[in-house]
Parts: C-alpha cells; sequence; structure tokens
C-alpha cells in the first residue's frame, strides 16, 4: 500500500473520530438533563409545565428541522454545517449554564435544538461521503456506538455533575468539548457536497419544518392534554395538511428537496421502518423503565444511570462487529435477528416485580443490548448504501427523523397505556401492571419491526450504488 492511500485510509477514520466527538455532545444532551430536573426546578423555581418543556423543547426543535439541516449540508457543505450546528449549540450550551430564569433556559435549549439539528444529519453523511462501501458498516457501528453511549450514560452524568457540582455544569461541560470539536472538524474532515444543488426549496422546507414540529408536539403532549383535546387534534391536523403539501411540493419540484424516488427502493423504506419501530418500541421502555428502577426498586438517579451499562457496553462492543458482518453479509438478517433480541429483552423484562434484584434484570440488559446493536447498525448502513452520495444528507435527515419521531410516540403510546392499566391508581402494584401491558405491546412491536426487515430490506447493490462505490474506493 501506498504512502498516500496508507494516509488517506488513516485519515479517514481521524475524520470518524472528529464526527464521533460532535455527535457524542449532541446524543448526551438527549438525556443528561432528566435527573438534574428537580435541582433545576428548586433552583429557578419554577413549574411542572416550564420543567418539561426544558425537555421537549429541545427535542421539538432538533426534530423539526432535522431535514433542513440535511439539505443545507447537501447544498452548502457538510462540514461548514456540522462546524455551524456545532458553534450554535456550544454558544447554546453557555446560555443554558447561565441561565437564571425558566423562559431563558427553554429559549436556550431551543437554540440547542437549532445547533443539534444542522450536527445530526452531517455525522451520518459525512461518513458516507469519505468512507467506500466495504467500509461503511463498520464505520456507522462505530457511530452507533458512540449514539448509543451518549445516550446510556447521559444520566449517570447528570446525577454525578448535580450531585457533586450543580446542574449548570451539565451545560458547561459541553463548551471546551464544543470549541475542541470546532478545531478537529478543520482538521480532520474534507469538506464535500452535492455537486448538482440548483437553489433551495424554501417552499418544501417550511411545510417539513411545519409538519414535523406540529407531528412532534402533538406526540410529546397528547397524554398531557389528552388526545382527543383540540390542541392535540388541532396539531395533528396541521401535521396532516403540512407534510401532505410537502409531498406534492416535491413531487411537482424539478429540484425537489426530497428525491421522493427514495421511497421506491424497498431497502430504504424498510430500514426507515425499522427504525421507526425500535424507536417506539425501545425509547418509551428506557424512560419508564428507569422510573421503575428509581420509583419501585428505590435506586438513586447516578444508580439508576449506572444500571443500564452493561447495556451499553455491549452495544459498544456488538455495533461495530455488527457493521463489518453488515459489510460482508448484508443487514437482512441481521436485524430481523436484532428485532427478536429485542422483543425477547421486552419480554423478560415484563416478569420484573417489586421484589426483583439487579441479576434479575441482567439477562435482559445482556440481550437488549445485542438486540440494539444488532438493528441499529445494520439498518444505518443499509439505508446510507441505498442512496447516492450527493443525497447522503437527506437521506440521513430522513433516518434520523424516523429514529426522533419514533421514540416520540413510543413515550406517548407507553404513557398511554400505563396511565390507563392504571385506572387512576397511584400505587406500585398500580404502575407495573400498566408497565408489563405496554412492555408486551412493545415486544409485539419489534416483532413486527422483525417482519419489516425480513420482508423489505435486500442486500444486493444496484448498478448505480456499485459504480458510485467504485470511485470511491479509489478515493
Amino acid at each position: 500500500m501506498s504512502t498516500g492511500l496508507f494516509q488517506g485510509e488513516r485519515r479517514r477514520w481521524w475524520t470518524l473520530a472528529a464526527v464521533s466527538f460532535g455527535l457524542f455532545m449532541i446524543m448526551l444532551d438527549n438525556t443528561v438533563v432528566n435527573v438534574a430536573l428537580p435541582s433545576i426546578q428548586r433552583d429557578l423555581e419554577i413549574g411542572l409545565s416550564e420543567l418539561e418543556w426544558i425537555v421537549t423543547g429541545y427535542a421539538l426543535t432538533f426534530a423539526a428541522l432535522m431535514l433542513i439541516g440535511g439539505k443545507l449540508a447537501d447544498a452548502y457543505g457538510r462540514r461548514r454545517l456540522f462546524v455551524i450546528g456545532m458553534a450554535v449549540f456550544t454558544l447554546a450550551s453557555l446560555a443554558c449554564g447561565l441561565a437564571d430564569s425558566g423562559t431563558q433556559l427553554i429559549a436556550a435549549r431551543v437554540a440547542q435544538g437549532v445547533g443539534a439539528s444542522l450536527m445530526s444529519p452531517a455525522t451520518l453523511s459525512i461518513i458516507t461521503a469519505t468512507f467506500p462501501a466495504r467500509q461503511r458498516g463498520t464505520a456507522i457501528g462505530i457511530w452507533a456506538g458512540v449514539s448509543a453511549l451518549a445516550l446510556a450514560i447521559g444520566p449517570l452524568v447528570g446525577g454525578l455533575l448535580t450531585d457533586q457540582a450543580s446542574w449548570h455544569w451539565i451545560f458547561f461541560v459541553n463548551i471546551p468539548v464544543g470549541l475542541l470539536g470546532i478545531g478537529a472538524s478543520y482538521l480532520l474532515i474534507d469538506e464535500s457536497r452535492d455537486e448538482t444543488h440548483e437553489s433551495l426549496d424554501l417552499p418544501g422546507l417550511t411545510t417539513s419544518a411545519v409538519g414535523l414540529f406540529s407531528l412532534t408536539y402533538g406526540l410529546i403532549e397528547a397524554n398531557a392534554y389528552g388526545w382527543t383535546s383540540p390542541r392535540i387534534v388541532g396539531a395533528f391536523a396541521v401535521s396532516a395538511v403540512s407534510l401532505t403539501a410537502f409531498v406534492l411540493i416535491e413531487r411537482a419540484r424539478r429540484a425537489p428537496m426530497l428525491e421522493l424516488a427514495l421511497f421506491r427502493n424497498r431497502t430504504y423504506v424498510g430500514a426507515n421502518v425499522a427504525v421507526l419501530l425500535v424507536s417506539l418500541a425501545m425509547f418509551g421502555v428506557f424512560f419508564f423503565i428507569s422510573l421503575y428502577l428509581q420509583n419501585i426498586l428505590g435506586y438513586s438517579a447516578v444508580r439508576a444511570g449506572a444500571a443500564f451499562l452493561p447495556m451499553t457496553l455491549l452495544i459498544i462492543v456488538v455495533a461495530p462487529i455488527a457493521g463489518r458482518l453488515a459489510d460482508r453479509a448484508g443487514s437482512r438478517w441481521l436485524m430481523t435477528t436484532g428485532m427478536v433480541l429485542l422483543a425477547l429483552h421486552l419480554l423478560l423484562f415484563a416478569r420484573l416485580d417489586e421484589a426483583s434484584t439487579f441479576l434479575a434484570i441482567l439477562p435482559s440488559l445482556a440481550i437488549g443490548g445485542v438486540g440494539i446493536a444488532l438493528v441499529m447498525t445494520p439498518s444505518s448502513a443499509a439505508a446510507m448504501k441505498a442512496v447516492a452520495v450527493d443525497n447522503a444528507g437527506v437521506g440521513a435527515a430522513v433516518l434520523n427523523a424516523f429514529r426522533q419521531v419514533g421514540g416520540a410516540v413510543g413515550i406517548a403510546l407507553m404513557g398511554a397505556i400505563v396511565a390507563q392499566q392504571a385506572g387512576g391508581r397511584r400505587t406500585p402494584e398500580a404502575f407495573l401492571d400498566g408497565l408489563h401491558t405496554a412492555l408486551v405491546v412493545a415486544a409485539a412491536i419489534a416483532v413486527m419491526g422483525a417482519a419489516v426487515a425480513a420482508t423489505l430490506v435486500r442486500d444486493g447493490r444496484s448498478t448505480e450504488r456499485a459504480e458510485l462505490d467504485a470511485v470511491a474506493d479509489t478515493l
């Protein structure tokens, strides 16, 4: 291997390291805030509604602007948008840490969501543009492992910083990370963009943002206001109208924001639906299992966060292996197996009660860690291999939007099931009744995901993709 090729090979992995650095920061903020909420409420003297918006403000803008972030990255440069997003996120983190009122903190969290929506699609599209197909699964496996690590240790990091310093430091810690990430991006990431881009599709950008915002808002707030309340029905109606308008606009435009032809690719559709279903099944479960550990078993916030570490470690170990296997053997049966393991993981959790020990929980955590790794990495790899490199930003944004919407649906659905089964009772038994039913429903969703993966995902590549990859392999 020549020196030039070796340096190019090594630079790819340094690029992945730089991208993963930023990804870790934005994914950590999905969960790091949760355990600090009681301290924030006491310190800022705010009500429950404001407290909820500290969490949902970030999630809403993150989901609503995802497609815009992906398109801007393709059009104006993936490294450029990644750096701009990181700068916005870092400054917003400073504002969060300095906030002395609920309104200021909510506004700063919304700004964090804007930064995250610019960064997140760029991370996956940079990987797609940097790595040839023979290495892409492995790279995405590392990407997925970093994402899972950040999500899982968020509660633990948040608990430690809140206990040992103050809640302000869960935001301040992002500042040096962000500054280092910006410097590393300019040193290690090569710029790439869609060279065929002509102009921004402003109607498409607007309708997609309104549609995703309304949909996510309705799902997040449905249990609080009631699924049939005018506010929630109105949010879903606005979402339906906006997303329908988005599809009609994209079909009519010569240079659309989102190539709808992507959805004629069975593998791309299957991978996105699988991601939606696994997020639907798992996000709500993570939320309520955390409540189970703390409210039923009496774990502290830090101990509850630490309880998920076995699952996290398995995801970190298995995700890159799953990526390499996806490169060699394809994603279809890895995803199917992973979904079946997730269904088993959820059914094992449904057997837990007030007297369960950590040793009783451990087998479910282990099976779940392997299952998540076998689904998330191959599904991301399958989706991105089905997308032309020029459209990698939008392709990644759609995948991330499916993941975010699936998570919001999961939390809303599991919350509704737990509340309905509890029937107004506020006892451990009532909570466990609802939790067990929710877990069985989630297991059924995971089985549906297995059927989708086995039916829709194909491991063969089109002639166009093979040609693109042959070119990428020479770079």
